[in-house]
């Protein structure tokens, strides 16, 4: 376990606001979008999540690295967030099946954090001015040299980030002697996801972001898989042609996340980016088809435009988000295809959501029948 001497460190945020703390991880300076997210546990989930790259990740927990770090709790090959905003980084952990220290891991993936903030203050003022560009650094701490940095930094707002964390090759995923074939478009897929198809006796096979459809179709997939990742669904029209495609072919489709958003506008459903976004373990949601609330986990900056969904001929709304009544769940008319905006593997968070994976499942059981 590595001990050190907590050097000072700035964050600057792009309004010109800045906090003052001490480094953690790596030495250095990162850049990226800065965001919350709420939830009390499952650090290291969030830090491999796929569809936070380019971000920099506020946690509002107070504590950060307090039951180490476990190989297998991972949702990517390597940590995805651009930099750590925490009140407390606790090098020392207490778990017996953790292998590392926080610090050891981010040192190891060449992470830049900034400990001793005011977590509570910074949260309420990115609540109220909403989503920006910041940067942190232990080892530059004049800050008009981070401000002629940071004016460098592009706004999330158009940038296409999908096929920076895709896989560069397909993969199989499961028993090659599963019930049924899924191919999964991996724009930023978590493990999790794969595990829960697994789990149903689903064997997937994960192609890169940009395979075109004919290329996926080849492989006789029982179903198709549009999954979460980052940046902004209007700069991805690739993938959209293949969502297009994919519900031509009319077998069913389920998409989460950036998935959701790519369903919305493969229907001519605008999409756009949120003031704050949806980052935690506990949003509410209700499924308005069964008339049933779940609590969700939620990762996203962007979202499909509610105007544009309730005006459709195309789809029709089956989850509302209850705290601000944002579309949560769509599904296609006259097909077997839906999606919804929030993380039904939840990993970390609840389980209430899990029965979306079996109602594809189901989806796929009577095509067969």
């Amino acid at each position: 376990m590595t001990y050190y001497t907590k050097l000072p460190a700035v964050l600057l945020l792009e309004d010109g606001t800045v906090y003052h703390g001490k480094a953690a991880g790596k030495i250095g300076t990162t850049t990226g979008e800065i965001c919350f997210n709420t939830g009390m546990t499952g650090y290291q989930e969030v830090f491999t999540d796929p569809s936070y790259f380019g971000q920099i990740m506020v946690t509002t927990n107070a504590h950060i690295g307090n039951y180490g770090v476990h190989d297998e709790e991972i949702e990517s090959g390597d940590i995805k967030i651009s930099g750590l905003v925490c009140k407390n980084f606790n090098i020392a952990f207490s778990r017996k099946q953790s292998e590392k220290s926080i610090q050891d891991y981010f040192q190891e993936e060449n992470i830049v954090g900034i400990s001793d903030v005011d977590t509570r203050s910074l949260v309420r003022h990115i609540r109220d001015k909403g989503a920006m560009n910041a940067i942190i650094s232990s080892e530059i701490l004049d800050l008009e040299e981070l401000k002629a940095k940071l004016a460098e930094v592009p706004s999330m707002d158009g940038l296409e980030l999908s096929s920076q964390v895709s896989t560069k090759e397909a993969y199989f995923y499961g028993n090659e002697q599963g019930k049924h074939r899924v191919a999964v478009l991996d724009l930023g897929v978590k493990k999790n996801i794969l595990r829960n198809f697994d789990d149903r006796d689903v064997y997937v096979k994960v192609f890169p972001a940009k395979t075109p459809f004919e290329e996926m179709e080849k492989w006789g997939a029982d179903g198709y898989f549009i999954s979460n990742g980052p940046g902004d669904p209007a700069a991805m029209p690739y993938a959209v042609e293949t969502v297009k495609k994919a519900l031509a072919a009319d077998k069913p489709l389920f998409g989460i996340c950036l998935g959701h958003q790519l369903l919305a506008l493969a229907n001519d459903i605008k999409t756009v980016k949120m003031f704050n976004g949806h980052r935690g373990l506990n949003h509410p949601v209700k499924n308005i088809i069964i008339d049933h609330c779940e609590v969700t986990s939620q990762n996203h900056g962007f979202g499909v435009v509610a105007e544009d969904v309730r005006n459709s001929d195309k789809v029709e709304i089956t989850h509302l988000n209850l705290n601000d009544n944002s579309i949560e769940g769509i599904r296609v008319k006259n097909k077997k295809a839906f999606s919804v905006q929030y993380h039904p593997e939840s990993s970390p968070g609840p389980h209430d959501s899990r029965y979306l994976f079996d109602q594809f499942v189901n989806f796929m059981d009577s095509e067969k029948q």
